[in-house]
């Protein structure tokens, strides 16, 4: 188990992006997510490696996207099944959440 867990990275390419952690011998877990104009992400895949496996990488990853949208002002639509599940266990983040 590592002392520190690596620090979520933001890739942001225009109309999509990605966050992503970087695990030992270049494992990546990461969220996609695509923008829908100024005001919504839709995230649209989690894929977490075995690497990964048993450290909450997936829900640090979807907890990123909601406190960036937060204070973006954005909603955010999970059509993940992952990210849908966890929104669904998080009520706390229904002001993100697109109705």
């Amino acid at each position: 188990m590592p002392d520190q867990l690596p620090e979520i990275e933001l890739e942001d390419r225009g109309s999509k992006g990605r966050y992503v952690l970087r695990g030992p011998g270049g494992a990546e877990a990461e969220m996609t997510f695509t923008k829908i104009g100024e005001h919504q992400i839709i995230i649209d895949h989690t894929e977490v490696p075995d690497a990964f496996r048993g450290q909450g990488a997936g829900l640090r990853l979807v907890t990123r996207a909601v406190e960036d949208a937060r204070a973006a002002g954005k909603k955010i639509i999970p059509l993940c099944p992952f990210a849908n599940a966890q929104f669904r266990r998080h009520q706390e983040w229904a002001d993100v959440l697109k109705q």
